[in-house]
């Protein structure tokens, strides 16, 4: 997977547009995590939407709730394609 090759100066720039937060890139596991639940029907964007695309990589916002896909060494930094992690492991 060519997805943590994310431009440094860019991952240092980046915020959450919701809150203005930090992003940093995910780890594996938190990547994997996610990727399974979209497997299994069980993510939804926060606009509602059924993920079914599995995530090249993510950034997760500093608080730890959201994360951001990025898809193709793109981040897509739009509100409503990002993923509410809390209850993500139910």
């Amino acid at each position: 997977m060519a997805t943590t090759e994310l431009d440094k100066e860019l991952l240092a720039i980046l915020v959450c547009p919701e809150t203005k937060e930090p992003v940093t890139l995910a780890d594996a596991e938190l990547v994997s995590r996610v990727n399974a639940a979209i497997e299994t029907g069980k993510v939804t964007s926060r606009d509602g939407q059924a993920v079914s695309r599995a995530l090249d990589a993510g950034l997760v916002r500093q608080d730890g709730k959201v994360v951001y896909p990025v898809r193709g060494g793109i981040p897509i930094m739009l509100i409503d394609e990002s993923i509410l992690l809390d209850g993500l492991e139910s």
